[in-house]
């Protein structure tokens, strides 16, 4: 995309903050700001001058969920298997659960509906005082989208998964973060600062290649059948790091006392037999 008319897009020190835009309608969520989304994560996971993503939105609310003014999005009439149509949520939280760097969600305000599941896959989410959570799909005669169902549960357990999806009710930040949807709470205007401090440890202290293939082994290998295949493949990888330059960058800065100076990139240098690279 030439320009975007929904989100922002902007890095400064190795930091891509993708903004949500429609404070007017507090940024309520609609197809064309999910192509925004999805075209914004593409440019910041090409770029190797980006390392962490922060996605957030302008004005007092992160997003109150689909735009209905106009009656909800266009729907394709073919519904089944195969079909090509897909729901837009789904498609920005798919494209973050593939991202190589990490995102970190600043929310405050109300993040409803679409408005929290876009998030879930993000890899961390930090609150404001004033934040508002609730999956209301059931309360609109409406189903759980963003892939929420998978997502989810394996971050607050299925308990309580299904406490707030079959109640739909709205719920607080201290709940949130009690069951583990959010990593911490702030005052409303500091939740864009402590995101962007986060952001800046992970860019200064870690290897962008150990960040992109840790990040995917927690979320390809959580659900093997038992523990033998994960091991295997933490047995190549470890197996294989006499020839990593980062890995021995790693132990010289350790030893000497200083910053890391990681040198491998994320677009060639992954190891080639992840399973996930060929998917």
């Amino acid at each position: 995309m030439s320009a975007y008319a929904e989100i922002t897009y902007e890095v400064e020190d190795r930091i891509a903050t993708v903004t949500l835009n429609r404070p007017e309608a507090r940024n309520g969520y609609t197809v064309r700001m999910a192509d925004e989304l999805g075209d914004a994560m593409d440019r910041a996971d090409r770029d190797e001058d980006v390392r962490v993503v922060i996605l957030t939105g302008n004005g007092k609310d992160f997003s109150v969920g689909a735009d209905l003014t106009q009656g909800g999005f266009d729907f394709d009439p073919e519904t089944g298997p195969g079909a090509a149509w897909q729901e837009p949520a789904g498609r920005c939280s798919k494209r973050i659960f593939t991202m190589n760097k990490p995102v970190i969600a600043a929310l405050r305000g109300a993040a409803v509906g679409g408005g929290v599941t876009i998030t879930l896959s993000c890899d961390y989410r930090l609150a404001s005082t004033d934040s508002r959570f609730g999956f209301v799909f059931v309360r609109r005669g409406i189903y759980p989208e963003g892939a929420s169902a998978w997502f989810l549960p394996r971050l607050v357990g299925m308990g309580t998964a299904l406490d707030w999806m079959i109640s739909g009710r709205v719920f607080g930040a201290e709940e949130a973060k009690t069951a583990g949807l959010v990593h911490s709470v702030h005052e409303p205007g500091e939740v864009l600062g402590k995101a962007r401090e986060l952001a800046r440890e992970i860019a200064a202290t870690t290897s962008p290649v150990s960040v992109a293939v840790t990040r995917q082994l927690l979320y390809r290998m959580a659900s093997a059948e038992s523990p033998f295949p994960v091991h295997e493949l933490d047995s190549r990888l470890i197996g294989g790091l006499g020839s990593s330059p980062d890995a021995v960058e790693g132990v010289v800065s350790f030893l000497q006392k200083r910053p890391p100076e990681f040198s491998m990139r994320v677009d060639t240098d992954q190891p080639d037999y992840l399973p996930w690279l060929t998917k």
